[in-house]
């Protein structure tokens, strides 16, 4: 067992996030967000890539808690308006959103395994530039907040409200499990929420530049990502039967 795995235990009881997991299914995004502010208080963090979702995720959250622990995985290769929608966030919110880089830069990872690893294995460097930091970043909390949507593509259609991450050992809340994307835009105009303005110009899912194309007319939504490979995950959210068990046995699962 990792040792964040069993901070989370001990802190929380599989009992308890059952429970937790049971009253929050068909709760709305907001009561989700409160609770787990309310259970885990400094001990949860949100992590954003500014999409959609993220920024409607966001929003709702700094109405609960006007200070909580934003972070996003800072690749180098995100598009500069994402960046920018990064500051715009944190000025129309007053809160800062923590970058979270990998350990080697771009120029050291092409020097390691060639020029455009993304071509050459996606799967990798999803893992350098993201998995690993993500581990990082997770490290010594008790949960974290994602911005998920079942309807999103097959792995995350199992997704719950709450649930037992076993890829990281802590417990993850996706607020928005049960939300569509035409909820999550009605949100946004409803709130006025700043948005990356890429979404208007048929990015409906944004990563990197490299691994990230316009979506075409009859496409799925996540069609623009890792276009020409098949992947349509970077490792972030994969389904716990589908990666060996981290910190408890499989049957405790919630």
């Amino acid at each position: 067992m990792t040792q964040p795995a069993q901070a989370a235990t001990r802190a929380i009881g599989l009992e308890r996030i059952e429970s937790i997991a049971s009253d929050m299914e068909t709760a709305a995004p907001q009561e989700v967000i409160a609770r787990a502010f309310a259970e885990f208080g400094n001990r949860v963090a949100i992590a954003t890539g500014f999409g959609a979702e993220g920024v409607a995720l966001i929003d709702m959250a700094v109405k609960v808690n006007r200070r909580p622990d934003v972070f996003f995985i800072d690749t180098a290769f995100l598009f500069p308006e994402t960046y920018a929608l990064r500051r715009q966030i944190e000025q129309r919110y007053d809160i800062e959103i923590r970058a979270v880089e990998p350990e080697i830069s771009p120029a050291i990872q092409e020097e390691m395994f060639g020029p455009a690893l993304w071509k050459s294995d996606a799967d990798l460097c999803c893992r350098l530039r993201k998995l690993e930091p993500l581990k990082e970043a997770l490290a010594g909390l008790d949960g974290w907040i994602t911005a998920i949507r079942r309807d999103q593509t097959d792995a995350r259609r199992v997704a719950r409200a709450v649930e037992w991450d076993y890829r990281w050992g802590l417990v993850k809340i996706n607020p928005l499990a049960r939300w569509t994307s035409r909820d999550v835009w009605g949100y946004i105009r409803e709130n006025r929420v700043p948005y990356n303005p890429l979404h208007d110009l048929s990015y409906p899912s944004i990563g990197c530049t490299h691994c990230t194309r316009a979506v075409r007319e009859g496409e799925d939504e996540r069609a623009g990502r890792w276009p020409g490979v098949a992947k349509t995950e970077c490792g972030l959210h994969l389904p716990a039967q589908e990666v060996e068990p981290i910190g408890i046995a499989p049957a405790a699962s919630c």
